[in-house]
């Protein structure tokens, strides 16, 4: 987004404190990450082409993007995936992409070179040092030392990495030497993840639903949308800090019809000082919700609720789907 010089969007937290890039430690390397009930059903209800694309993006996909990718429709996803790409693009006034077509030349090769594991080749160890690093400069393979084991040793530039098969299965585990050396590693793989553009990064945001009143045909409530202060960007203005969020909601039950709507615009001026003391928390914007009909049929169903906000800083718009049961 261009800006003037008065009017260029600043951050709303200090370069220090935002997120890495992309944040994937050596342990994320060497061990799955458990996931929960809810992430776990919608990662099952995804298309195959959605599936796919998360799985082989994993290593470098920061855990925003993931929480935001499975929030939105399916509609929204391709989309998605290609400002995922764009964001992360070295040079984006070319047609190539020389990052996305590196990344993807490495799963391929990845997945032709280690696919005797029973999976994927690169889901596998070699398969995820080979994604995150490419090929080394060298590779030595051991079939069986006096310990009964197989091995692969890769080097990159004077660090080696060591692979070890216990039983000669063909089946390899990346083994540490030490925790220096994967201090060593981890800072090594931010040299081929370091063309992600930090500027160009996805806000996000939560939405919750509060009950205020239910009974017998009766359910009160407010929906609040709320997005971390330290996530919005900000034009200055006349020495202010100015933005405003446009927000879209539409309540619906499960045969698609429409049960409530509302629209609306939250400004939102600060000066320097009130931001820096709100720097973690939240700016709420917030929906008072009135449902008297049907409401006995209502609570026995799973509503959908789809949220879309726009940032006039930005001028990025996010849509979310939600659904819950209306409590009693």
């Amino acid at each position: 987004m261009s800006a003037s010089p008065l009017k260029r969007p600043v951050p709303a937290a200090l370069a220090g404190l935002l997120a890495a890039s992309v944040p994937v430690l050596l342990a994320a390397v060497l061990a799955a990450s458990v996931l929960s009930c809810r992430t776990y059903n919608i990662e099952r209800k995804l298309q195959p082409v959605h599936a796919d694309f998360l799985s082989k993006v994993s290593y470098i996909m920061t855990r925003d993007e993931r929480k935001i990718f499975l929030d939105l429709p399916d509609t929204d996803k391709n989309d998605f995936i290609e400002e995922f790409w764009k964001r992360r693009d070295p040079d984006p006034d070319t047609e190539a992409n020389e990052y996305r077509a590196e990344y993807e030349r490495r799963v391929e090769r990845a997945g032709a070179l280690f696919h005797g594991e029973g999976r994927p080749g690169w889901q596998t160890d070699r398969g995820r040092i080979y994604v995150l690093f490419g090929p080394p400069s060298e590779r030595l393979t051991y079939p069986m030392d006096p310990a009964g084991d197989c091995r692969e040793v890769w080097y990159y530039g004077s660090f080696p990495v060591i692979f070890i098969d216990d039983i000669c299965s063909g089946t390899f585990v990346m083994r540490a030497i030490n925790l220096e050396h994967l201090q060593e590693l981890n800072i090594a793989q931010g040299h081929f993840q370091k063309t992600f553009d930090r500027e160009k990064r996805t806000f996000d945001y939560t939405i919750s639903m509060e009950k205020l009143r239910s009974e017998p045909g009766v359910f009160e409530g407010a929906v609040h949308v709320d997005i971390p202060y330290n996530a919005i960007w900000f034009a200055f203005e006349e020495g202010r800090l100015e933005t405003s969020f446009n927000v879209r909601i539409d309540l619906s039950d499960e045969s698609g019809t429409t049960l409530w709507e509302a629209h609306d615009s939250f400004p939102l001026s600060l000066e320097e000082s009130e931001l820096t003391k709100n720097r973690k928390g939240r700016f709420r914007m917030a929906f008072p919700v009135l449902i008297t009909e049907n409401l006995d049929r209502l609570r026995s169903q799973r509503l959908r609720m789809e949220v879309a906000v726009k940032s006039t800083t930005e001028g990025q718009e996010l849509k979310k789907i939600v659904e819950f049961r209306l409590k009693t």
